[in-house]
């Protein structure tokens, strides 16, 4: 019996102090801070290069002057003299329409011209014969021989011949002006090409809207004549690029007919207005295009440069965060592995590099994990040893 009590009492001495040396190891294990992991980071060298401040717009491209052909007058179209993608020089023939109707106005004006102008030699004579008249009574009337009466009436003949032979003028007037607006109708039945600016240069027939044949009526469309020695690519730029467009600036063009060909340009119109349903205003760049390269309607890109500064603070756009509302980056230790955050002042950002202002900057600049540092904390490079597991967390959380 006492044997049993015995070891009873050994077995919970020895449970007793099994309980405390787990009690005291548990206590030492949770009172113990564990080491912080390392992020593993990319980071790039900051700069000092040329920076410029840039934006691309895209927009079409259309020709310099435009103008439809069309004739003054209805009629036939008896022969068109050109084609799509002809050129032409100012005056050259376009086109003829049938003709005979406005011959035959013109032959018509011509003998109503004719008999006016007989009219004029009959009035003429009978003018000079109630002058004659006149003259005679007067000389009779001095020698009491003709009456007051006959005096007067010999006056009033020489009037009338004389205001008949007044309207056979206007009418020879009259039907000489008739005469040319015939034939200016005749001429219109001949359809040349015109512009303004004349000169030696040529244009490009773009379009043809009739065929030989067709009756036209006056200004209906024959063909459209471009001028694509110089081109125009008309772009469209928002409210916070406005300001920053004047008219002058140099700009880029590009083109996906062209893979690889630049164009230059130079701004000569900007709208003094944005659209209230775009908020956009309308700007247009004129591009020299001698070879004819840039046809009317193509897709282009416009690259303008607002600003540039040699010998910048440059880092990589990605480099740039922002934490409690101020802009900054993390510049990395590469002898402590460690990333320390510096708040910056930031210049040109042309989406690929950012300008730094202030502070000074030299050294490497996180561009990769920056979302999972704070100030001073410690940072790995890919593929160095106890990376693996927080480069898995990291690639999970971003």
């Amino acid at each position: 019996m006492k044997k049993s009590v015995l070891g009873v009492l050994l077995l919970l001495l020895a449970a007793l102090v099994g309980w405390r040396v787990a009690q005291k190891i548990a206590g030492q294990g949770a009172g113990a801070q564990p080491k912080s992991a390392a992020v593993v980071v990319a980071f790039q060298p900051v700069l000092k290069e040329t920076i410029r401040d840039s934006r691309e717009f895209t927009g079409s491209v259309s020709p310099k002057a435009q103008f439809i052909v069309a004739p003054k007058v209805a009629g036939r179209l008896e022969r068109l003299l050109v084609n799509i993608g002809q050129e032409v020089r100012n005056g050259d023939p376009i086109a003829r329409l049938d003709s005979l109707e406005y011959k035959q106005q013109v032959e018509q004006a011509r003998a109503e011209l004719e008999v006016a102008r007989a009219n004029v030699v009959e009035f003429r004579s009978a003018l000079d014969i109630a002058a004659r008249e006149l003259e005679r009574v007067r000389e009779l009337r001095k020698q009491q021989v003709a009456s007051e009466s006959e005096m007067d009436q010999a006056d009033a003949r020489q009037r009338a011949a004389q205001a008949k032979y007044a309207v056979t003028l206007a009418q020879v007037r009259q039907k000489e002006a008739a005469l040319k607006a015939d034939e200016v109708r005749l001429s219109y039945t001949q359809i040349a090409a015109a512009w303004e600016d004349g000169g030696d240069g040529t244009r490009v027939v773009g379009e043809r809207y009739m065929d030989e044949g067709a009756m036209l009526r006056a200004n209906e469309p024959i063909v459209s004549i471009l001028d694509l020695d110089t081109v125009t690519a008309t772009i469209f730029v928002i409210e916070r690029d406005y300001p920053r467009v004047q008219v002058g600036q140099r700009a880029v063009i590009t083109t996906d007919a062209f893979p690889g060909r630049t164009f230059s340009g130079a701004i000569v119109r900007k709208a003094p207005l944005l659209k209230e349903s775009s908020r956009q205003a309308r700007v247009e760049i004129e591009i020299a295009n001698a070879d004819r390269r840039l046809a009317p309607g193509m897709f282009v890109r416009a690259r303008i440069q607002f600003d540039a500064r040699d010998n910048a603070t440059v880092v990589p756009a990605a480099a740039v965060v922002r934490r409690n509302g101020h802009f900054g980056l993390f510049l990395a230790d590469t002898a402590s592995m460690t990333a320390r955050f510096v708040p910056v002042t930031t210049g040109i950002d042309n989406g690929e590099r950012v300008e730094i202002l202030t502070p000074p900057l030299y050294g490497q600049v996180v561009t990769l994990g920056q979302h999972l540092l704070e100030d001073g904390a410690p940072i790995a490079l890919p593929g160095a040893p106890g990376d693996k597991g927080r480069a898995q967390d990291g690639g999970t959380r971003s």
